[in-house]
């Protein structure tokens, strides 16, 4: 028992730690010395690295940031495939992995998620989750991963707004995964992953209703107070 508990946990930390990689601050760091928390919305995410450090760097930042959250879920899908681990299972009763499977993927998706919205090596503080989100959508289910993108081209192109794009890509994902016939796990995924991006975008919510959330390409006046 001891030993199943320890590597589900040390992988569920290990999914944290991935998520918790600091991309956009240390791309801050490396081009302009300059710390992007600072910045713009004080977010590391891609969005504020494309207003602060321009196109490049964003896209770079994107991609590592969708990537972690891959990462994640690669992680727990390999190491289930060891024999190791099925012999851990086997010692606690457990004769098939892949009934937990679904679960585990999910926690590790929401660990990472929460990894790089609270880096521990940034004291906590980070992202607001939507790349990383993103890429744990393409690690559970690649085209749930590809509707969620797609409604974000949709609402991106219609509105030039990437926080309203988010958003409503964000509370769509449950509907995706229960319309796709996919595990209870990844609809609770949905749901969760989607409610935490929008708390995590109060303050452009608080913009929107304003009028005053920045279109890409336009400046934001005053930081965000995370």
């Amino acid at each position: 028992m001891t030993g199943w508990i320890v590597l589900n946990g040390a992988l569920l930390i290990a999914a944290y730690l991935l998520g918790s990689i600091p991309t956009g601050y240390t791309v801050g760091k490396w081009l302009l010395g300059i710390d992007i928390r600072e910045a713009g919305s004080g977010s590391t995410g891609a969005t504020n690295v494309l207003r602060t450090l321009g196109k490049w760097p964003a896209i770079g930042v994107l991609l590592v940031d969708v990537l972690k959250g891959v990462g994640a879920i690669a992680l727990i899908r390999y190491i289930y495939t060891l024999d190791f681990t099925a012999q851990l299972a086997t010692a606690v009763g457990l004769e098939n992995t892949e009934i937990i499977l679904p679960w585990m993927v999910t926690l590790a998706g929401l660990f990472a998620v929460l990894g790089h919205s609270k880096s521990i090596w940034l004291g906590f503080t980070g992202g607001k989750s939507v790349a990383t989100s993103l890429g744990v959508l393409f690690g559970l289910y690649w085209p749930a991963g590809l509707g969620t993108l797609g409604i974000f081209a949709i609402v991106f192109a219609a509105s030039r707004i990437v926080s309203l794009s988010s958003i409503i890509g964000a509370v769509s994902v449950a509907g995706l995964m229960f319309a796709l016939n996919q595990p209870l796990a990844y609809v609770l995924f949905g749901i969760a992953g989607g409610l935490f991006v929008i708390v995590r975008h109060r303050s452009n919510i608080q913009r929107l209703l304003d009028g005053t959330e920045p279109k890409v390409g336009e400046k934001l006046e005053t930081a965000a107070s995370e």
